[in-house]
């Protein structure tokens, strides 16, 4: 939905980390929801839309350096907090209501691109799963805390983009 993309926007540009985002979204990339939830801060974020899965993950293979895709779902095998995170890693999450696509999940799982699947526990008997962006904000301070919140020392002070101009840029190194 636009506040969980909004605020998930807002939590990237706090930790100085790129936000991919892959359609089919739900709603339009514009929407006046998506930038309120975001407020100001979008010029701050470097965001990526790919078209479909597919897509993203053929950019992901053309990425230079070690890294992994790690799926964040409630029937993970590793705990958020007892996985060891590296420099590189790709954290991927999905509707809150139906999840990650099941290739997202084979990719995520495979040798050759993923790095296995992750969950964030909580009681199941009565909530059926977290707020998407609550369950970003977890997963990227703890592994930003593991990291040692590398990523924050990087100068990122000036904008990403214009503020007067769309808050989507076309390619991630605009």
């Amino acid at each position: 939905i636009p506040g969980n993309t909004g605020c998930t926007a807002r939590t990237c540009a706090a930790t100085n980390v790129k936000l991919h985002l892959v359609e089919p979204l739900g709603f339009q990339i514009d929407d006046a929801k998506v930038k309120r939830a975001g407020l100001d801060y979008w010029p701050y974020v470097v965001v990526k839309v790919h078209s479909s899965w597919s897509e993203f993950r053929e950019y992901f293979k053309k990425q230079d350096g070690e890294q992994r895709l790690l799926a964040f779902t409630k029937r993970g095998t590793h705990t958020h907090s007892e996985f060891t995170y590296r420099k590189g890693d790709w954290l991927v999450f999905g509707s809150e209501t139906s999840g990650l696509p099941p290739d997202a999940l084979l990719d995520c799982e495979s040798k050759s691109l993923g790095g296995g699947t992750i969950r964030i526990p909580m009681v199941e008997t009565y909530v059926r799963c977290l707020n998407l962006s609550v369950s970003v904000g977890i997963a990227l301070y703890e592994a930003s805390r593991q990291l040692n919140y590398e990523q924050l020392l990087e100068d990122s002070s000036e904008p990403c983009i214009d503020s007067e101009a769309s808050f989507l840029t076309e390619d991630i190194f605009a």
